[in-house]
């Protein structure tokens, strides 16, 4: 008989590729990682794992049996999310992901009022860029992401993922409060052409979406500097050191000497929820989609 927990396991070296990966996304030590396969190993009289450099790889054997092991979990998430379904209770732990922005903007509410109408869910979050949100997803690391689509570029989501729209936050541009545009009542991109950026870390999807974005201006954007936090970038503005992109949704309290102008052309960023099909029918995910469509109305009346 094999163990589902030792499957969970294999399963999570697979797709981490590591030993120090796999204990990552368990939350548990590597030791415990290695002792779990090793008694998987001696259930199936076969090696699952072959030295690889200073780590290890699967075997044809360890192979075979992950993608069996993939399968069997999802039915048992499958047998889960049906069980819940039918006592339509909300409870357990659910773990959750978000971009900062939707963290800063949406948790707070959305933990209190899953808090006060469901005080047997047990929630955990932490921060993630929309990509890889995705991908834990998917890797079953976390339950539901909160992840966002660029009105001109969307994030590419893969099958077997369910999707609910939350909200959809307009951007702005922030600029230093002694600008020459920053009394405007709007601002075509094409007048910053010459200006300093603040922008994100690079190779981040929303950083990709900002050159983008320029470039199909007709600019070729000066990045002066990059910072991950809309709070940090809008810092370095008031401190009169460029000019940034700034969505709503979590940008509250503006820094003072800063100045946000809308977009001629009006940009927006499509903020929803993803989670994994099989677990379509979870009560806690329902709730949770909920709570999250209450917050971010609450942020669209703001």
């Amino acid at each position: 008989m094999l163990n589902l927990e030792r499957l969970r396991t294999l399963d999570a070296l697979a797709r981490h590729g590591s030993v120090s990966g796999a204990a990552d996304g368990l939350h548990v030590t590597t030791s415990a990682v290695s002792q779990q396969m090793a008694k998987l190993e001696r259930e199936v009289g076969q090696r699952l794992l072959a030295k690889n450099g200073r780590g290890v790889r699967l075997t044809d054997a360890g192979r075979l049996l992950a993608e069996h092991a993939a399968r069997i979990l999802s039915q048992v998430e499958l047998a889960q999310s049906a069980l819940e379904a039918q006592r339509g209770q909300v409870v357990g732990e659910l773990r959750l992901a978000a971009f900062p922005t939707a963290v800063r903007g949406l948790f707070p509410a959305v933990f209190r009022a899953l808090r006060a109408d469901h005080p047997a869910l047990r929630v955990r979050s932490r921060e993630l860029e929309p990509e890889l949100a995705v991908n834990a997803v998917i890797r079953g690391d976390v339950d539901l992401a909160v992840v966002l689509d660029w009105y001109n570029k969307p994030l590419p989501v893969p099958e077997g993922l369910a999707r609910a729209a939350i909200l959809d936050d307009p951007v702005e541009v922030a600029l230093h409060e002694d600008h020459p545009l920053a009394g405007r009542d709007e601002i075509d991109l094409r007048e910053l052409a010459q200006e300093p950026w603040v922008a994100w870390p690079e190779g981040e999807f929303c950083h990709e979406w900002l050159l983008y974005t320029l470039r199909a201006n007709g600019i070729e954007p000066h990045i002066a500097h990059r910072a991950g936090e809309h709070h940090t970038q809008l810092a370095l503005v008031a401190a009169g050191l460029g000019v940034c992109i700034a969505p709503r949704l979590g940008r509250d309290p503006m820094p003072a000497g800063v100045r946000t102008v809308p977009v001629r052309h009006r940009v927006h960023r499509s903020v929803y929820a993803v989670w994994r099909s099989d677990a379509d029918r979870r009560p806690s995910i329902r709730a949770a989609v909920e709570a999250l469509r209450a917050a971010g109305d609450a942020c669209g009346a703001a």
